[in-house]
């Protein structure tokens, strides 16, 4: 597979936060007696307010964003337990190294994936798209273009890095090449993807003489 940039999901793919972002979800549906398998089952890879809206029907726009702000607060504040995922910072650093551009595009707000980002001890990308930059979050393939535009580079050159079902969906339909670490089998479209990994150390990167990166299986 040929490209020259990576557009990386934060959680789940560089970073391993489920059981924060479980521990979050499931003290936010205690407060409203919501099953907790209910909202496990639907909330990963999406935006959090989209979360929200589906869970709160009825509620006003004032009284999700309160929700939010809850919300927010608890899984930006609660960074116990979270780690890099494995190959995670030596793939990162590897494209730093060899200067190849690389962003993360994720469905969690600023404070959130700021904190988990920071958790984790990964380096800091140029470009870092989150879900205040966007108006349709994932399955839509709105940030992950905005996060192509920003490297200057287009989408179809572009590898995206996904362990949600949703991303997965929003890689393809940007137009990208799509790895898919992780993702649960039997998600949609998971035959349309370049790779199906169990970690990202499985993968190997080089960038040639002529600036093109070939990203291939470790043998």
């Amino acid at each position: 597979m040929q490209c020259k940039g990576f557009l990386f999901d934060l959680d789940g793919t560089l970073v391993d936060s489920l059981p924060v972002v479980e521990r979050s979800w499931c003290h936010w549906a205690d407060r409203h007696g919501i099953d907790h398998q209910d909202v496990l089952n639907f909330i990963h890879g999406k935006q959090a307010i989209t979360s929200l809206r589906h869970f709160l029907p009825g509620r006003t726009e004032e009284e999700i964003q309160a929700e939010f702000k809850y919300l927010e607060q608890i899984e930006a504040t609660d960074v116990e337990g979270i780690v890099a995922l494995p190959g995670a910072l030596e793939l990162l650093n590897h494209l730093e190294e060899a200067q190849i551009p690389w962003a993360i595009v994720t469905s969690g707000s600023i404070p959130v994936a700021h904190a988990r980002h920071k958790a984790a001890g990964l380096p800091t990308p140029e470009v870092f798209v989150t879900a205040e930059r966007v108006k349709r979050g994932k399955p839509e393939p709105d940030a992950f273009l905005l996060g192509a535009e920003l490297l200057g580079i287009h989408p179809a050159e572009c590898v995206v890095v996904e362990d949600a079902a949703a991303g997965v969906l929003a890689g393809l339909n940007a137009g990208s090449h799509v790895v898919a670490v992780n993702v649960p089998a039997g998600s949609p479209r998971l035959d349309e993807v370049d790779f199906v990994l169990t970690s990202l150390a499985a993968l190997s990167v080089h960038k040639g003489a002529d600036g093109n990166v070939t990203v291939s299986l470790k043998m």
